[in-house]
């Protein structure tokens, strides 16, 4: 079954007792975007849509569903990681393509105030051409392959073993530009994806 995005963005929206207009204005959109992702003529990129629905706020993991509650739980087998990118690429598409990028989430994020993400990228994967902008702050570990990183009008390729932190309100971008895969163990406060 498909995730209809144009109805779940018109059922949070509604619950924020938001007009469509008013959420354009706080999420610094047009409100024809509003209102074309409502009636699913128009499928947002990733960035769109975490732009978006920062003007309700709401994470994207809120928007595609409850996490299970994991309660107390302190440990996680490979298969327990929460795999966001299947709801991702649903929406996004060609841009973000689950054989291209993974990204599979420790525990509930939500309850810990704090996202640890495992992310994959082959080779080719990029987040696109629009950079990603939220307002949290990030920061990751290389643990196989490169990835180039852009933040703002910096640009590094980081190796196995490198690492970065900053402000995810600066714009910034993942690209593998190699030939083989890629893997970064990540943390983010407050979540964003």
């Amino acid at each position: 079954m498909d995730f209809d995005v144009g109805k779940r963005l018109r059922e949070v929206r509604m619950a924020a007792a938001l007009t469509q207009r008013q959420l354009a204005e706080r999420a610094g959109v047009t409100h024809g975007m509003i209102s074309m992702v409502e009636q699913n003529r128009s499928s947002p990129s990733v960035a769109s849509l975490r732009k978006i629905l920062g003007g309700i706020p709401m994470t994207m993991a809120d928007f595609f569903g409850p996490e299970e509650d994991a309660g107390d739980k302190v440990f996680f087998t490979p298969g327990e990681l929460v795999d966001l990118t299947s709801r991702l690429s649903k929406i996004h598409g060609s841009d973000l393509d689950a054989g291209d990028i993974s990204f599979r989430q420790v525990g509930n994020a939500r309850s810990h105030n704090l996202q640890i993400l495992h992310e994959r990228y082959e080779p080719g994967a990029d987040t696109g051409p629009t950079m990603l902008e939220h307002m949290s702050h990030e920061g990751g570990v290389v643990i196989l392959g490169e990835i180039e990183l852009t933040v703002g009008d910096q640009v590094r390729l980081l190796k196995a073993g490198d690492a970065y932190l900053f402000d995810s309100r600066v714009p910034h971008r993942f690209r593998n530009t190699g030939d083989r895969p890629c893997e970064v163990v990540s943390a983010c406060t407050p979540p964003y994806l």
